[in-house]
């Protein structure tokens, strides 16, 4: 099993300070501050980007928030939105719509997310994707089912899953739950927030930050309370409302996400 968390951010801290969000053209040379490496972007893999050095040498990064250094100064690299050509209609994900879409027979595969809530977002960002790749996205009612649910579903090579777990964080309750799965047909991605309410970012939405929720307090419930925003359904609805596209959201959750989809949807898994 590949799992992946959030614990390298260079943002961390009382202070935290603006930092830019740049294209990950390709040609535009930027250093990963943890092992040295500089390179220049030459693609994506996996939901990640692939830096080649001056020596021909590769290596593949996840797209983390402040996780690159440009010109000595933290940048956070996004996926370029390449402009579509004359006619054709962008998804909300950044991917070029496919007209007239019949959507294909639905694979073995799955993609797990722990709620209601987390299926609602991804299918407002990547619900066109989804359909052109034939990914059902179903709700696992929290991650503390995860190793029995894998177990009952029966993996292999042509059934994946995929599973997106909020606050995946190194020491947190969802790392010690994930780490109880060990299955090569099983990839596990996370973002480092609370809950999906908190990977939309906040200008989106129309506040300044998400409020500190004191320990002891339902974190929806506290922020509801906090934002004057009543029931825990009706803020919901705003959040999901503000929600148009990818922009909206914040990039660990992108990466994520496209990484879920790369894994269950793997070339080799249409072979016969």
């Amino acid at each position: 099993m590949r799992s992946q968390d959030y614990g390298r951010d260079v943002l961390a801290g009382p202070k935290k300070r603006k930092v830019p969000e740049v294209a990950a053209e390709p040609g535009v040379v930027v250093e990963d501050p943890a092992s040295g490496f500089c390179g220049e972007v030459v693609r994506f893999e996996h939901g990640g980007v692939v830096l080649e050095d001056r020596h021909g040498r590769e290596r593949l990064f996840p797209l983390l928030p402040a996780g690159f250094l440009l010109d000595g100064r933290p940048v956070t690299l996004v996926r370029p939105v390449a402009a579509p050509a004359p006619g054709r209609a962008v998804s909300a994900s950044g991917s070029v719509k496919v007209e007239g879409l019949r959507a294909r027979t639905a694979r073995d595969g799955r993609i797990w997310v722990e709620g209601l809530h987390d299926a609602e977002l991804v299918e407002r960002v990547w619900g066109h994707d989804l359909r052109v790749e034939g990914v059902v996205v179903e709700p696992l009612d929290g991650v503390d089912v995860l190793a029995g649910r894998v177990e009952e579903f029966g993996t292999g090579p042509r059934r994946r899953l995929g599973v997106l777990v909020d606050h995946l964080v190194a020491g947190s309750k969802e790392s010690r739950l994930v780490a109880e799965v060990r299955d090569p047909h099983v990839l596990v991605t996370g973002h480092p927030y609370v809950d999906i309410w908190q990977a939309v970012k906040p200008a989106s939405v129309g506040i300044a930050a998400w409020p500190v929720v004191p320990r002891g307090t339902p974190w929806k419930e506290g922020v509801c309370a906090a934002l004057g925003w009543g029931e825990t359904w009706e803020g919901w609805r705003r959040v999901l409302a503000a929600v148009a596209g990818f922009r909206d959201l914040e990039t660990p959750l992108i990466g994520a996400v496209e990484r879920l989809i790369d894994f269950v949807t793997e070339p080799d898994l249409d072979r016969s």
